[in-house]
């Protein structure tokens, strides 16, 4: 662990970015040999998606939608010094959803999410207000957008656990994807912090359900959930415990001379291609923990184990980010990600905003 809290929490929000623009080329091949085809042996730069594909008209080091909403959160939090939902729904509202047409394929990156498809259709078409659009995608598009709570909130768990819970409320309404989302903010914030990404990474954030500092309750106990008075708390019941320990758990495995995933891109094989949280989050911890100091090869295997690589090689970045710094980020990956130093400047003042 390198640096800073500042320094990691720039190199997290970095690291989305260009995990993020990493999988504009070769997203959602799920035929590893057409893969291999398109994009040679073994990726390892960003790539021009083929005529036909997923985001077909970007080029090589541009993001797609998940690093548009990404910005809009970060430029949302530095505005407002903080989570501020009403002007976050706006900038949906306003810079997002006017770009859409409720298809696939449209919109930022010329790929939409279901879970964004979903709450344009109830925001635009129905007209319903914002605390009843959310849907049941069990994806991470949430995480995608609120790692930069994570971050921002990194020293603050009761502001971190509500804002997530909340924003992740907006388009998803699972109680399990809020403990998903909440769980992996968590484990992002104790890597800013400073903490290891090993068996013992989760012991900070169980403190913190055994003592109530994060605002909601867990279910294994009748204790109600802490309101802050900052924010409204849209979900109270939350299953986080066991999301931290999963990540424990993976950590330790990752660390462990007794098991051999060689190589290391075939974790997306034994945990799945899809784009469900179950089958991404293993493979983020995994790849995070294993290449704990070494960004490069941790977003590469993220990349080319296929299928929903994007959003592995963006959870995947934010993490191992947050782990190297900015510093630990290669070059050639910053000098390649197009409005690098627009969206770094985002990141310096997001985190000149963080408590010190």
């Amino acid at each position: 662990m390198t640096g800073t809290p500042q320094d990691r929490a720039k190199g997290a929000i970095l690291g989305a970015f260009v995990g993020e623009a990493l999988g504009v080329g070769p997203h959602w091949h799920y035929d590893l040999k057409e893969l291999r085809r398109c994009h040679g042996n073994w990726i390892d730069d960003y790539t021009t998606p083929e005529p036909g594909r997923f985001h077909d008209g970007l080029k090589a080091g541009q993001n797609a939608q998940a690093g548009f909403i990404l910005e809009l959160m970060l430029r949302s939090l530095i505005e407002r010094k903080g989570y501020d939902e009403a002007n976050f729904c706006k900038r949906l509202d306003n810079d997002l959803f006017p770009l859409l047409d409720g298809s696939p394929r449209s919109g930022p990156g010329h790929y939409t999410s279901e879970s964004i498809r979903h709450a344009w259709h109830r925001r635009m078409v129905q007209k319903q207000p914002w605390h009843n659009i959310g849907g049941a995608a069990d994806t991470t598009e949430a995480m995608e957008r609120t790692l930069a709570i994570a971050v921002r909130y990194a020293a603050e768990p009761a502001l971190m656990s509500q804002a997530i819970s909340n924003n992740t409320a907006l388009t998803q309404s699972s109680e399990t994807m809020l403990s998903m989302g909440v769980g992996y903010g968590c484990i992002l914030a104790r890597l800013v912090q400073g903490d290891a990404l090993d068996a013992r990474i989760s012991q900070q954030p169980l403190t913190w359900i055994t003592t109530g500092a994060l605002s909601f309750e867990p279910v294994t106990t009748c204790r109600e959930a802490p309101d802050h008075p900052e924010l409204p708390l849209r979900a109270k019941r939350h299953i986080v415990r066991d999301a931290l320990h999963a990540a424990s758990d993976i950590a330790a495995m990752a660390g462990d001379p007794g098991v051999h995933i060689e190589p290391a891109w075939k974790i997306s094989h034994l945990y799945g291609m899809p784009c469900a949280f179950y089958h991404l989050l293993p493979a983020v911890y995994y790849l995070a923990a294993r290449f704990s100091d070494d960004f490069e090869s941790a977003v590469l295997h993220a990349l080319n184990g296929g299928g929903q690589n994007q959003s592995r090689a963006m959870l995947t970045g934010a993490l191992v980010g947050a782990q190297v710094g900015l510093g630990g980020i290669p070059q050639r990956f910053l000098n390649g990600l197009e409005r690098a130093d627009e969206l770094q400047q985002l990141a310096d003042t997001l985190t000149s905003q963080m408590p010190g």
